[in-house]
């Protein structure tokens, strides 16, 4: 199956983020080839922004992901999208790195995922929101 057709296959089941501005990112996927064999996918970036629902001001972090896919894989450009989508609208850390979880697990049915939040210092206190789901199978 091409990539096109399995984004068009698995779209059903993506999850969206809607931005502030009305604008909405799907997290697209595409079928596991390797189901059958538990492996660990790492996703991070350091370049995230969102806004700081008290303030207004900009908070910047370095979101990672890691997951044991299930049926699905996120895709990669899919995600820097959806990540974008977050960065005009105000949401507590905590809050902010649950929803994450939830829209990928939502998007790729993982056997287990976990969404890391480091967020940047602000007012001298680093916030790092450590969110998880399932249960990580053993090497």
């Amino acid at each position: 199956m091409s990539c096109v057709a399995a984004r068009a296959t698995c779209a059903a089941s993506s999850t969206a983020s809607t931005a502030k501005n009305g604008t909405q990112q799907t997290l697209e996927t595409f079928p596991n080839r390797n189901a059958g064999r538990n492996y660990t996918v790492e996703l991070s970036t350091d370049e995230f922004t969102c806004l700081c629902p008290a303030t207004g001001q900009p908070d910047f972090a370095k979101i990672t992901i890691r997951y044991v896919p299930g049926p699905r894989i996120v895709e990669s450009k899919s995600l820097k999208l959806y990540y974008w989508s977050y960065r005009q609208q105000g949401m507590f850390h905590e809050h902010l790195t649950n929803k994450i979880l939830d829209d990928l697990v939502a998007a790729v049915d993982p056997i287990w995922c976990e969404v890391t939040g480091a967020f940047g210092v602000r007012g001298g206190i680093g916030i790092t929101v450590r969110a998880e789901h399932g249960k990580k199978p053993q090497a």
